[in-house]
């Protein structure tokens, strides 16, 4: 049986720095739950928001942080069909949703109002044991290590932004704005499907552009639209603004070219302060992007299982969890694009 107390990342209070190593009970799973025992979790930019208190989103404190996991089962609810003990598998993040709403009813359950994900709405995966619903839990293919198997979920939130919510056709010019993990990975997935691609940064990001530029993207520091407009002079075909500050908007918006179209999946909870008349003077299709569902997870694990998406250039190293302070300093200070924790090692 597993152990009755774990230690895990705890965000106690809405006060920045309100984060803290404690120790939890192990979940009691339901019917249709199994139990978790994490192997590998990403640090994601909203876990550092939260640690910083500057995020824009309601909080259940307090509350284990962490929604990019990977593990094994260890416990099967007596409801559960299809997961055994021991089964290798990856978590989506829609922990809490109304299974009646209308958009769950369509498939679209990340876009369910009473929607509540893991290390904000209820306790996350940044310890050993965390409760999952079965209806969420995918298998990872034997090929693919846990430990990459675990940055799943922020290639699905690259997907959702690039594929399914951006409209790219192989020789396009498409700029990504923000250089951190979400950036990266939708340069990445840009690329698999034919764009040219630049990633635009600051001074600062010249480490991660580089690793961006591993995959074949240019890379910017300051004013990006000399390369936006090379071409023709109108603007570059599509933009993803993946920095979290509402500011690079207006980027956006100056570079694209007319009839174009921006994906915004980047977080930034300032006010805009500035005129979108070019969003309508230029045909500009503004999308907002969020989360993924089902078919997403599915389609993303097999990308990595292929090695046609590799996630490794973006994984600056694997901390201990009682490291967790270390892990985020590093991402805060640019000198990692993506830190895991291993809440099992020693």
């Amino acid at each position: 049986m597993p152990e009755t107390l774990s230690p895990a990342v705890v965000n106690y209070s809405p006060e920045a720095g309100s984060v803290e190593i404690r120790e939890i009970e192990t979940p009691v799973i339901g019917d249709e739950d199994v139990l978790l025992e994490v192997a590998n979790v990403g640090v994601c930019g909203s876990d550092l928001h939260q640690w910083t208190a500057d995020h824009s989103w309601p909080v259940n404190y307090p509350v284990v942080l962490g929604h990019e996991f990977s593990g094994h089962i260890r416990q099967v609810g007596s409801r559960v069909v299809g997961w055994d003990e021991g089964d290798r598998v990856v978590s989506e993040t829609a922990a809490v949703i109304d299974l009646n709403s209308p958009m769950t009813r369509q498939g679209r359950y990340n876009l369910d109002p009473s929607r509540k994900g893991f290390g904000y709405g209820v306790d996350g995966a940044m310890t050993r044991f965390v409760r999952v619903p079965s209806r969420i839990l995918h298998k990872v293919p034997d090929a693919l290590p846990l430990e990459i198997a675990c940055l799943t979920e922020p290639c699905s939130v690259a997907f959702n932004a690039v594929v399914k919510n951006g409209r790219i056709e192989p020789g396009d010019r498409v700029l990504v704005l923000g250089p951190g993990t979400i950036g990266i990975l939708c340069a990445a997935m840009a690329r698999l499907c034919g764009a040219q691609v630049a990633v635009a940064g600051l001074p600062q990001d010249e480490g991660r552009l580089k690793i961006a530029a591993s995959y074949g993207c240019e890379t910017i520091i300051g004013s990006p639209e000399e390369w936006c407009k090379d071409r023709d002079g109108l603007g570059c075909d599509g933009v993803i603004d993946a920095a979290g500050a509402s500011a690079t908007l207006q980027i956006a918006l100056q570079v694209v070219r007319p009839g174009g179209w921006i994906s915004k999946v980047g977080w930034g909870p300032q006010p805009l302060n500035f005129n979108l008349d070019p969003l309508v003077q230029k045909n500009v299709t503004l999308q907002g992007s969020f989360s993924h569902y089902w078919p997403i997870w599915e389609r993303v694990l097999a990308l990595l299982a292929s090695g046609q998406l590799d996630v490794k250039p973006i994984v600056g190293g694997i901390w201990p969890l009682e490291e967790w302070h270390t892990a985020f300093e590093k991402m805060h200070h640019g000198e990692v694009v993506k830190a895991v924790l291993a809440p099992g090692s020693v």
